[in-house]
């Protein structure tokens, strides 16, 4: 997904929102009309946070970060969720209820109403065009919210919520001008505080499981297994574990056990190609560790899920005891081994 376009094209959107609301807020004083403004402002900051940590993630990899900067993306945009949402959030109910429990005049309601019905269409605008990604890509709005695209999911949560929050300020900019209450032009600046408060938590939940290191999906997980064991000279996954560095980059490490009576140049090579095939087949995987072991050893500290064996597990020979220090380690022959005894009994 074009995270640019779609980023750039609800900035400048909002811009414009937020000088039409701003300066009709100053002519006729609605909180409702406030309202919109700060969701204005608010989408403009979250959307030059995402901006920067999108450009910050493609610096190259260095001694100090060896697997990129992916995380840049995650840290920005569980910073414009939390700060921008939750400061704007704040701000917007402290005014509400100020507004509800000493209400003044409200002015220029028919110049609010226009100035709320075009950011409210505009917003529904800017959802169209993440929308319109989405099909491009052959992507679904759930695929959205379960992926880890915290730049693309935050401006389509931000769009949304200026919805919502547009319609509930049109309601009462009417109501106001219908019955003349003005209490309803600060519980309707209320109601889109909590709102904004609401999605900002929200997504600086979501954001923390992606900073603290949250592996793949287990659909993907067990999908990437699945293609391992398929591959005939492997006996067995014996475990693997992942992290999500970026919204489209994977670090995966598998340990796994093959077939026996191959030399350490076979496993290389094996090694290499299985690279090849996972690469192809899941290209997001840009950190792929393989390492050897036998099927005597337990994998320990999995992450997310457990790695499934394979049904001829069981059927895997005992592994060989440790030899004698003749016959292991010296790996001398069973004469050699029989002459040893003998000159030891005759001393």
């Amino acid at each position: 997904m074009r995270t640019s376009l779609v980023v750039v094209a609800s900035f400048i959107l909002n811009l414009v929102f937020l000088v039409l609301n701003f300066v009709v807020f100053q002519v006729g004083g609605s909180h409702a009309v406030l309202s919109q403004a700060v969701n204005a402002a608010t989408d403009l900051t979250g959307g030059l946070m995402i901006l920067w940590g999108q450009w910050a993630s493609s610096l190259p990899a260095s001694p100090t970060h060896p697997f990129g900067r992916g995380k840049e993306r995650f840290f920005w945009a569980y910073s414009a969720g939390l700060v921008t949402f939750s400061l704007a959030g704040a701000f917007l109910l402290v005014f509400g209820f100020e507004q509800v429990s000493s209400p003044h005049d409200v002015g220029a309601i028919t110049e609010g109403l226009g100035a709320v019905a075009v950011t409210l269409i505009g917003n529904a605008a800017s959802i169209s065009v993440v929308l319109w990604e989405l099909r491009r890509d052959g992507g679904t709005v759930r695929e959205l919210l379960a992926s880890a695209h915290q730049g693309v999911k935050t401006v389509f949560l931000q769009d949304l919520v200026s919805v919502v929050g547009g319609a509930v300020s049109l309601v009462a900019l009417f109501l106001v001008q219908r019955t003349g209450l003005e209490r309803i032009d600060g519980l309707a600046a209320a109601m889109v505080g909590g709102l904004l408060l609401f999605t900002g938590f929200a997504l600086a939940g979501e954001g923390r499981e992606l900073l603290v290191g949250r592996g793949i999906g287990e659909e993907e997980g067990r999908a990437i297994l699945a293609m391992v064991e398929r591959y005939p000279f492997v006996r067995q996954v014996l475990g693997m574990q992942s992290m999500l560095l970026g919204p489209d980059d994977r670090l995966v490490a598998l340990r796994i056990n093959f077939a026996d009576e191959m030399s350490t140049d076979d496993v290389e090579m094996h090694i290499d190609q299985l690279r090849t095939f996972i690469r192809g087949e899941f290209p997001q995987i840009k950190h792929l560790l393989i390492e050897p072991g036998s099927a005597a050893e337990e994998w320990r500290g999995r992450l997310g899920f457990q790695a499934l064996p394979p049904a001829r597990l069981a059927a895997a020979p005992a592994p060989e005891k440790e030899g004698t220090k003749e016959q292991g380690r010296l790996r001398r022959s069973p004469g050699q081994v029989s002459r040893r005894s003998e000159e030891r009994s005759s001393r």
